[in-house]
Protein backbone atom coordinates (compact mmCIF):
# COMPACT_ATOMS: atom_id res chain seq x y z
CA UNK A 1 0.00 0.00 0.00
CA UNK A 2 1.17 3.35 -0.69
CA UNK A 3 0.93 6.35 2.28
CA UNK A 4 -1.86 7.89 0.20
CA UNK A 5 -4.19 4.88 -0.49
CA UNK A 6 -7.51 3.40 0.36
CA UNK A 7 -9.62 0.71 0.31
CA UNK A 8 -13.40 0.41 -0.40
CA UNK A 9 -15.28 -2.64 0.05
CA UNK A 10 -18.50 -3.02 -1.92
CA UNK A 11 -19.47 -1.34 -5.20
CA UNK A 12 -23.10 -0.02 -4.42
CA UNK A 13 -24.48 3.85 -4.07
CA UNK A 14 -22.59 3.98 -1.11
CA UNK A 15 -19.08 2.90 -1.89
CA UNK A 16 -19.24 3.68 -5.61
CA UNK A 17 -19.67 7.31 -4.11
CA UNK A 18 -16.97 7.42 -1.13
CA UNK A 19 -14.49 6.27 -4.01
CA UNK A 20 -15.43 8.86 -6.07
CA UNK A 21 -14.97 11.47 -3.51
CA UNK A 22 -11.89 10.13 -2.17
CA UNK A 23 -10.20 9.84 -5.90
CA UNK A 24 -11.11 13.54 -6.64
CA UNK A 25 -9.64 14.93 -3.63
CA UNK A 26 -5.76 13.03 -4.92
CA UNK A 27 -6.51 9.66 -3.64
CA UNK A 28 -5.56 6.38 -4.96
CA UNK A 29 -8.37 4.07 -4.69
CA UNK A 30 -9.13 0.36 -4.52
CA UNK A 31 -12.48 -0.58 -5.26
CA UNK A 32 -13.70 -4.09 -3.92
CA UNK A 33 -17.09 -5.35 -5.65
CA UNK A 34 -17.43 -9.24 -5.76
CA UNK A 35 -20.17 -9.69 -8.05
CA UNK A 36 -19.57 -11.66 -10.62
CA UNK A 37 -17.07 -13.89 -8.64
CA UNK A 38 -20.15 -13.96 -6.02
CA UNK A 39 -23.91 -12.85 -7.28
CA UNK A 40 -26.13 -12.23 -4.46
CA UNK A 41 -29.73 -12.94 -4.66
CA UNK A 42 -30.95 -9.85 -4.91
CA UNK A 43 -28.68 -7.90 -7.95
CA UNK A 44 -29.37 -8.93 -11.69
CA UNK A 45 -26.21 -7.12 -13.17
CA UNK A 46 -22.57 -7.26 -13.08
CA UNK A 47 -22.79 -3.30 -12.82
CA UNK A 48 -21.83 -1.27 -10.08
CA UNK A 49 -24.37 1.02 -8.11
CA UNK A 50 -27.07 -1.56 -9.11
CA UNK A 51 -30.72 -0.41 -7.95
CA UNK A 52 -32.03 -3.53 -6.72
CA UNK A 53 -35.64 -2.60 -5.38
CA UNK A 54 -37.17 0.37 -6.70
CA UNK A 55 -35.78 2.44 -9.26
CA UNK A 56 -37.00 6.29 -6.99
CA UNK A 57 -34.40 8.19 -5.24
CA UNK A 58 -37.16 9.74 -4.00
CA UNK A 59 -38.18 13.45 -3.53
CA UNK A 60 -36.68 15.65 -6.24
CA UNK A 61 -38.14 19.22 -4.88
CA UNK A 62 -36.05 20.97 -1.93
CA UNK A 63 -38.75 21.88 -0.23
CA UNK A 64 -38.96 17.99 0.83
CA UNK A 65 -36.76 16.39 3.19
CA UNK A 66 -35.22 13.92 0.58
CA UNK A 67 -34.78 16.91 -2.20
CA UNK A 68 -33.09 18.41 0.12
CA UNK A 69 -31.07 16.10 0.74
CA UNK A 70 -30.03 16.18 -2.92
CA UNK A 71 -29.22 19.88 -2.95
CA UNK A 72 -26.70 18.99 -0.25
CA UNK A 73 -25.43 16.12 -2.19
CA UNK A 74 -24.91 18.04 -5.54
CA UNK A 75 -22.92 20.91 -3.25
CA UNK A 76 -20.43 17.43 -2.78
CA UNK A 77 -20.24 17.18 -6.43
CA UNK A 78 -22.10 13.43 -6.23
CA UNK A 79 -21.61 11.21 -8.91
CA UNK A 80 -24.86 8.84 -7.89
CA UNK A 81 -26.77 11.94 -8.48
CA UNK A 82 -25.13 13.39 -11.29
CA UNK A 83 -25.60 10.33 -13.28
CA UNK A 84 -29.07 10.11 -11.47
CA UNK A 85 -30.60 12.93 -13.27
CA UNK A 86 -28.45 11.81 -16.87
CA UNK A 87 -30.70 9.43 -16.57
CA UNK A 88 -34.23 10.21 -15.02
CA UNK A 89 -37.36 9.25 -16.34
CA UNK A 90 -40.66 10.18 -15.65
CA UNK A 91 -41.80 10.12 -12.27
CA UNK A 92 -43.79 13.48 -10.86
CA UNK A 93 -41.98 15.53 -7.89
CA UNK A 94 -39.28 11.92 -7.60
CA UNK A 95 -36.34 10.95 -9.28
CA UNK A 96 -36.71 7.99 -10.81
CA UNK A 97 -34.17 6.73 -13.46
CA UNK A 98 -34.05 4.10 -15.73
CA UNK A 99 -31.83 1.74 -14.02
CA UNK A 100 -29.52 -0.08 -16.00
CA UNK A 101 -28.43 3.10 -17.93
CA UNK A 102 -27.89 4.75 -14.43
CA UNK A 103 -26.02 1.63 -13.24
CA UNK A 104 -23.68 1.39 -16.53
CA UNK A 105 -23.15 5.18 -16.43
CA UNK A 106 -21.90 4.70 -12.40
CA UNK A 107 -19.14 1.71 -13.69
CA UNK A 108 -18.02 3.15 -16.78
CA UNK A 109 -17.14 6.66 -14.65
CA UNK A 110 -15.74 4.73 -11.79
CA UNK A 111 -13.40 2.59 -14.51
CA UNK A 112 -12.32 5.41 -16.13
CA UNK A 113 -10.87 7.44 -13.34
CA UNK A 114 -7.49 7.39 -13.41
CA UNK A 115 -6.95 6.61 -9.57
CA UNK A 116 -9.21 4.14 -9.42
CA UNK A 117 -8.74 0.15 -9.49
CA UNK A 118 -11.82 -1.90 -9.65
CA UNK A 119 -11.01 -4.94 -8.31
CA UNK A 120 -14.00 -8.19 -8.78
CA UNK A 121 -13.12 -10.15 -6.24
CA UNK A 122 -14.57 -11.16 -2.90
CA UNK A 123 -12.86 -9.00 0.28
CA UNK A 124 -12.56 -11.45 2.83
CA UNK A 125 -11.70 -9.66 6.37
CA UNK A 126 -10.82 -6.61 7.89
CA UNK A 127 -7.55 -5.51 8.44
CA UNK A 128 -7.41 -2.54 11.31
CA UNK A 129 -4.43 -1.56 10.40
CA UNK A 130 -5.72 -0.42 6.75
CA UNK A 131 -7.67 2.40 5.74
CA UNK A 132 -10.74 0.85 4.66
CA UNK A 133 -14.59 1.95 3.72
CA UNK A 134 -16.80 -0.92 4.52
CA UNK A 135 -19.72 -0.29 1.77
CA UNK A 136 -21.40 -3.62 2.09
CA UNK A 137 -24.83 -2.73 2.03
CA UNK A 138 -27.66 -4.87 2.90
CA UNK A 139 -26.38 -7.90 1.78
CA UNK A 140 -23.08 -8.26 3.99
CA UNK A 141 -21.24 -11.44 3.57
CA UNK A 142 -20.80 -13.76 7.30
CA UNK A 143 -17.23 -13.71 6.33
CA UNK A 144 -17.30 -9.59 6.68
CA UNK A 145 -19.83 -9.64 9.34
CA UNK A 146 -18.03 -12.06 11.29
CA UNK A 147 -15.01 -10.25 10.64
CA UNK A 148 -16.69 -6.52 11.65
CA UNK A 149 -18.38 -8.06 14.67
CA UNK A 150 -15.26 -9.44 16.14
CA UNK A 151 -13.34 -5.67 16.10
CA UNK A 152 -16.42 -4.46 17.97
CA UNK A 153 -18.05 -7.02 20.05
CA UNK A 154 -21.57 -6.62 19.17
CA UNK A 155 -24.00 -8.17 17.10
CA UNK A 156 -25.45 -6.94 13.48
CA UNK A 157 -29.32 -6.42 13.67
CA UNK A 158 -31.04 -7.76 10.77
CA UNK A 159 -34.42 -7.09 8.89
CA UNK A 160 -35.76 -7.97 5.59
CA UNK A 161 -36.08 -6.02 2.56
CA UNK A 162 -38.05 -6.70 -0.43
CA UNK A 163 -38.46 -5.40 -3.99
CA UNK A 164 -41.47 -4.28 -6.06
CA UNK A 165 -42.93 -6.59 -9.59
CA UNK A 166 -41.87 -4.92 -12.84
CA UNK A 167 -43.74 -5.47 -15.75
CA UNK A 168 -44.43 -4.52 -19.40
CA UNK A 169 -46.13 -1.59 -19.88
CA UNK A 170 -47.63 -2.91 -23.25
CA UNK A 171 -49.55 -5.96 -21.45
CA UNK A 172 -51.55 -3.52 -19.75
CA UNK A 173 -55.57 -2.90 -20.43
CA UNK A 174 -54.82 0.81 -21.53
CA UNK A 175 -59.22 1.28 -21.02
CA UNK A 176 -59.22 0.44 -17.49
CA UNK A 177 -56.26 2.86 -16.22
CA UNK A 178 -55.51 6.46 -16.79
CA UNK A 179 -52.79 8.98 -16.30
CA UNK A 180 -52.00 11.25 -13.89
CA UNK A 181 -50.25 12.48 -11.19
CA UNK A 182 -51.13 13.36 -7.64
CA UNK A 183 -52.72 16.92 -7.77
CA UNK A 184 -51.50 16.79 -11.24
CA UNK A 185 -48.08 17.60 -10.46
CA UNK A 186 -47.00 17.20 -13.81
CA UNK A 187 -48.79 16.29 -17.00
CA UNK A 188 -48.42 12.67 -15.80
CA UNK A 189 -45.97 10.30 -15.09
CA UNK A 190 -48.21 7.32 -13.45
CA UNK A 191 -50.42 4.83 -15.05
CA UNK A 192 -52.76 4.43 -12.39
CA UNK A 193 -55.43 1.35 -12.13
CA UNK A 194 -58.30 2.21 -10.12
CA UNK A 195 -59.96 0.28 -7.54
CA UNK A 196 -63.90 0.20 -6.42
CA UNK A 197 -64.67 -1.05 -3.02
CA UNK A 198 -65.90 -4.06 -4.24
CA UNK A 199 -62.77 -4.88 -6.33
CA UNK A 200 -60.79 -3.70 -3.30
CA UNK A 201 -62.41 -6.06 -1.04
CA UNK A 202 -61.48 -8.77 -3.62
CA UNK A 203 -57.94 -7.75 -3.84
CA UNK A 204 -57.56 -7.74 -0.56
CA UNK A 205 -58.94 -10.89 1.08
CA UNK A 206 -56.87 -12.07 -1.89
CA UNK A 207 -53.56 -10.75 -0.53
CA UNK A 208 -54.31 -11.44 2.92
CA UNK A 209 -54.93 -15.13 1.95
CA UNK A 210 -51.40 -15.62 -0.25
CA UNK A 211 -48.33 -18.32 -0.20
CA UNK A 212 -45.51 -16.00 0.97
CA UNK A 213 -41.95 -17.00 0.38
CA UNK A 214 -39.60 -18.60 2.44
CA UNK A 215 -36.96 -16.27 3.52
CA UNK A 216 -33.53 -18.58 2.88
CA UNK A 217 -30.90 -16.16 4.28
CA UNK A 218 -31.24 -17.15 8.13
CA UNK A 219 -31.28 -20.54 9.84
CA UNK A 220 -34.02 -19.24 12.45
CA UNK A 221 -36.01 -16.33 10.39
CA UNK A 222 -38.49 -15.65 13.57
CA UNK A 223 -35.44 -15.28 15.83
CA UNK A 224 -33.38 -13.14 14.07
CA UNK A 225 -35.73 -10.64 12.35
CA UNK A 226 -37.95 -7.99 11.58
CA UNK A 227 -39.55 -5.54 9.20
CA UNK A 228 -38.26 -2.13 8.93
CA UNK A 229 -41.75 -0.21 8.95
CA UNK A 230 -40.44 2.52 5.44
CA UNK A 231 -40.25 -1.13 3.66
CA UNK A 232 -42.91 -2.85 4.80
CA UNK A 233 -43.59 -5.67 2.22
CA UNK A 234 -47.20 -5.15 0.62
CA UNK A 235 -49.26 -8.30 2.17
CA UNK A 236 -48.12 -7.33 5.69
CA UNK A 237 -49.19 -3.77 5.30
CA UNK A 238 -52.52 -5.75 4.43
CA UNK A 239 -52.66 -8.06 6.85
CA UNK A 240 -52.71 -4.89 10.13
CA UNK A 241 -56.45 -4.61 8.52
CA UNK A 242 -58.56 -3.92 5.61
CA UNK A 243 -58.39 -0.27 5.11
CA UNK A 244 -54.16 0.42 5.51
CA UNK A 245 -53.70 -0.29 1.97
CA UNK A 246 -55.98 2.95 1.32
CA UNK A 247 -54.11 4.96 3.75
CA UNK A 248 -50.95 2.95 2.40
CA UNK A 249 -49.29 2.54 -1.00
CA UNK A 250 -53.15 2.27 -2.42
CA UNK A 251 -54.15 5.71 -0.90
CA UNK A 252 -55.92 7.65 -3.74
CA UNK A 253 -55.79 11.09 -2.44
CA UNK A 254 -54.50 13.87 -5.09
CA UNK A 255 -55.93 11.65 -7.93
CA UNK A 256 -59.49 11.80 -10.32
CA UNK A 257 -60.46 9.25 -12.69
CA UNK A 258 -61.03 11.50 -16.20
CA UNK A 259 -63.87 8.85 -17.17
CA UNK A 260 -65.46 9.12 -13.82
CA UNK A 261 -64.48 12.94 -12.59
CA UNK A 262 -64.32 11.02 -9.48
CA UNK A 263 -61.57 9.72 -6.92
CA UNK A 264 -60.90 6.05 -6.74
CA UNK A 265 -62.29 4.00 -3.76
CA UNK A 266 -58.36 2.94 -4.29
CA UNK A 267 -55.33 2.99 -6.65
CA UNK A 268 -52.23 0.90 -7.67
CA UNK A 269 -50.03 3.04 -9.03
CA UNK A 270 -47.45 1.99 -11.93
CA UNK A 271 -44.37 3.76 -12.44
CA UNK A 272 -41.74 4.24 -15.41
CA UNK A 273 -38.90 1.93 -14.53
CA UNK A 274 -36.62 2.25 -18.05
CA UNK A 275 -35.88 5.36 -20.17
CA UNK A 276 -37.71 3.62 -23.18
CA UNK A 277 -41.33 3.71 -20.81
CA UNK A 278 -41.29 -0.13 -21.59
CA UNK A 279 -41.22 -1.29 -17.63
CA UNK A 280 -43.06 -0.14 -15.04
CA UNK A 281 -42.88 -1.24 -11.22
CA UNK A 282 -45.56 -0.96 -8.99
CA UNK A 283 -45.14 1.54 -6.90
CA UNK A 284 -45.29 0.23 -2.72
CA UNK A 285 -45.62 -3.23 -3.93
CA UNK A 286 -42.74 -4.54 -2.00
CA UNK A 287 -43.76 -8.38 -1.73
CA UNK A 288 -42.72 -11.87 -0.37
CA UNK A 289 -45.31 -13.65 -2.00
CA UNK A 290 -44.61 -16.73 -3.75
CA UNK A 291 -44.26 -15.78 -7.82
CA UNK A 292 -47.42 -17.68 -8.87
CA UNK A 293 -48.92 -15.67 -6.08
CA UNK A 294 -47.77 -12.19 -7.30
CA UNK A 295 -49.28 -13.00 -10.67
CA UNK A 296 -52.56 -14.68 -9.50
CA UNK A 297 -52.97 -12.08 -7.26
CA UNK A 298 -51.72 -8.96 -8.91
CA UNK A 299 -53.99 -9.86 -12.10
CA UNK A 300 -56.82 -8.89 -10.30
CA UNK A 301 -55.95 -5.12 -10.26
CA UNK A 302 -58.22 -3.57 -12.67
CA UNK A 303 -55.88 -3.62 -15.88
CA UNK A 304 -53.67 -5.76 -14.78
CA UNK A 305 -55.73 -8.90 -16.07
CA UNK A 306 -53.77 -9.77 -18.66
CA UNK A 307 -49.84 -8.28 -17.46
CA UNK A 308 -46.78 -9.79 -18.45
CA UNK A 309 -43.78 -9.65 -15.39
CA UNK A 310 -40.77 -9.18 -16.42
CA UNK A 311 -39.45 -9.15 -12.74
CA UNK A 312 -41.35 -10.44 -9.88
CA UNK A 313 -40.65 -9.10 -6.41
CA UNK A 314 -38.75 -10.65 -4.27
CA UNK A 315 -37.40 -10.54 -0.49
CA UNK A 316 -33.55 -10.48 0.35
CA UNK A 317 -31.80 -9.91 3.60
CA UNK A 318 -30.72 -6.23 5.28
CA UNK A 319 -28.21 -5.69 7.97
CA UNK A 320 -27.65 -2.89 9.67
CA UNK A 321 -25.22 -1.87 12.89
CA UNK A 322 -25.93 -0.73 16.13
CA UNK A 323 -24.17 2.47 15.30
CA UNK A 324 -24.98 4.47 18.41
CA UNK A 325 -23.29 2.19 20.35
CA UNK A 326 -20.22 1.45 17.72
CA UNK A 327 -19.54 4.44 15.45
CA UNK A 328 -18.25 7.81 15.57
CA UNK A 329 -20.23 10.64 13.66
CA UNK A 330 -17.23 10.74 11.06
CA UNK A 331 -18.51 6.83 10.00
CA UNK A 332 -15.36 6.00 12.12
CA UNK A 333 -15.72 2.54 14.17
CA UNK A 334 -15.10 3.33 17.80
CA UNK A 335 -11.22 2.46 18.72
CA UNK A 336 -10.38 1.55 15.22
CA UNK A 337 -10.21 4.91 13.44
CA UNK A 338 -8.77 3.83 10.16
CA UNK A 339 -11.77 1.42 9.67
CA UNK A 340 -15.36 3.95 7.83
CA UNK A 341 -18.65 2.55 7.57
CA UNK A 342 -20.82 3.58 4.80
CA UNK A 343 -24.35 3.63 3.29
CA UNK A 344 -27.31 1.11 4.98
CA UNK A 345 -24.87 -0.48 7.21
CA UNK A 346 -24.99 2.81 9.46
CA UNK A 347 -28.34 2.63 9.88
CA UNK A 348 -29.57 5.03 7.09
CA UNK A 349 -32.70 3.79 5.21
CA UNK A 350 -32.87 5.10 1.17
CA UNK A 351 -31.24 5.38 -1.37
CA UNK A 352 -30.20 8.91 -1.17
CA UNK A 353 -29.29 8.62 2.78
CA UNK A 354 -27.10 5.78 1.63
CA UNK A 355 -25.10 7.85 -0.67
CA UNK A 356 -24.65 10.36 1.36
CA UNK A 357 -22.99 8.68 3.76
CA UNK A 358 -20.72 7.19 0.91
CA UNK A 359 -19.51 10.87 0.44
CA UNK A 360 -18.78 11.44 4.30
CA UNK A 361 -17.01 8.82 4.79
CA UNK A 362 -14.91 9.35 1.44
CA UNK A 363 -14.32 12.79 2.26
CA UNK A 364 -13.09 12.06 5.53
CA UNK A 365 -11.08 9.21 5.00
CA UNK A 366 -8.94 11.17 2.22
CA UNK A 367 -8.55 13.78 5.45
CA UNK A 368 -6.80 11.32 7.51
CA UNK A 369 -4.55 9.97 4.78
CA UNK A 370 -3.98 14.20 4.28
CA UNK A 371 -2.82 14.70 7.69
CA UNK A 372 -6.25 16.20 8.60
CA UNK A 373 -8.72 15.30 11.49
CA UNK A 374 -12.45 13.88 9.92
CA UNK A 375 -15.22 16.20 10.16
CA UNK A 376 -18.76 16.10 10.13
CA UNK A 377 -21.41 18.26 8.33
CA UNK A 378 -23.21 20.77 10.69
CA UNK A 379 -26.50 19.05 12.16
CA UNK A 380 -28.65 22.18 10.41
CA UNK A 381 -28.25 19.70 7.10
CA UNK A 382 -29.92 17.01 6.55
CA UNK A 383 -26.32 15.01 6.66
CA UNK A 384 -25.71 16.22 9.33
CA UNK A 385 -28.51 15.61 11.30
CA UNK A 386 -28.24 12.42 9.99
CA UNK A 387 -25.18 11.42 11.00
CA UNK A 388 -26.25 12.66 14.75
CA UNK A 389 -29.40 10.75 14.64
CA UNK A 390 -27.78 7.08 14.12
CA UNK A 391 -24.94 8.01 16.48
CA UNK A 392 -26.55 9.34 19.21
CA UNK A 393 -29.97 7.95 19.39
CA UNK A 394 -31.06 5.45 22.20
CA UNK A 395 -29.34 2.50 21.23
CA UNK A 396 -31.93 0.13 22.75
CA UNK A 397 -34.51 1.34 20.11
CA UNK A 398 -32.14 2.10 17.11
CA UNK A 399 -33.85 1.60 14.02
CA UNK A 400 -33.09 2.74 10.55
CA UNK A 401 -33.48 6.74 9.89
CA UNK A 402 -34.49 8.36 6.43
CA UNK A 403 -34.44 12.15 5.60
CA UNK A 404 -37.12 13.80 7.13
CA UNK A 405 -37.75 17.32 8.70
CA UNK A 406 -38.09 15.72 12.31
CA UNK A 407 -34.69 15.52 12.83
CA UNK A 408 -33.19 18.90 11.54
CA UNK A 409 -32.87 21.48 14.78
CA UNK A 410 -36.15 23.91 14.34
CA UNK A 411 -35.51 27.30 15.21
CA UNK A 412 -35.64 29.63 18.16
CA UNK A 413 -38.96 31.02 16.95
CA UNK A 414 -41.72 28.60 15.53
CA UNK A 415 -42.83 29.16 12.40
CA UNK A 416 -45.94 28.21 12.02
CA UNK A 417 -46.75 27.99 8.54
CA UNK A 418 -44.68 24.76 7.05
CA UNK A 419 -44.21 25.54 3.84
CA UNK A 420 -42.72 28.89 4.95
CA UNK A 421 -40.38 26.77 7.38
CA UNK A 422 -39.23 24.22 5.11
CA UNK A 423 -38.29 26.84 2.73
CA UNK A 424 -36.33 28.29 5.57
CA UNK A 425 -34.51 24.85 6.41
CA UNK A 426 -33.40 24.55 3.49
CA UNK A 427 -31.96 28.62 3.08
CA UNK A 428 -30.19 28.05 5.98
CA UNK A 429 -29.14 24.66 5.47
CA UNK A 430 -27.23 24.84 2.35
CA UNK A 431 -25.87 28.42 3.40
CA UNK A 432 -24.34 26.44 6.26
CA UNK A 433 -23.30 23.77 3.74
CA UNK A 434 -21.45 25.38 1.78
CA UNK A 435 -19.72 27.53 4.72
CA UNK A 436 -18.83 24.23 5.89
CA UNK A 437 -17.43 23.11 2.69
CA UNK A 438 -14.83 25.86 2.40
CA UNK A 439 -13.25 24.58 5.51
CA UNK A 440 -13.95 20.56 5.12
CA UNK A 441 -12.80 20.00 1.46
CA UNK A 442 -9.08 19.82 0.47
CA UNK A 443 -7.90 21.37 -2.35
CA UNK A 444 -8.97 19.03 -5.03
CA UNK A 445 -5.76 17.88 -6.42
CA UNK A 446 -7.22 15.65 -9.16
CA UNK A 447 -10.40 15.13 -11.01
CA UNK A 448 -11.56 12.49 -13.84
CA UNK A 449 -13.70 15.81 -15.50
Amino acid sequence: MTKRHLQVIGGGLAGSEAAWQAANLGISVTLYEMRPERPTPAHHTNSLAELVCSNSLGAAEPNVASGLLKAEMARLSSLIFESAYANRVPAGGALAVDRIGFAEMVTARIEAHPLIELRREHFPALDPEVLTIMATGPLTTQELSTSLMSLTGEKSLHFFDAAAPILDIETVDREKVFVASRYDKDAGSYVNCPMTKEEYEIFWNAITTAEVAPVKDFDDVEANAHFFEGCLPVEVIAKRGIETLRFGPMKPVGLRDPRTDQRPYAVVQLRQDNAAGTLYNLVGFQTQLKWGEQKRVFRLIPGLENAEFVRFGVMHRNAYLNSPKILEQTLQLKGFPNLFVAGQLTGVEGYSESTAMGAIAGLNAARLLMGLDPVVPPETTMIGSLLRYITTCDARYFQPMNSNWGIIPSFEQKIRDKRQRNERYVERSLADLDQWLQMARPEVLTTSR
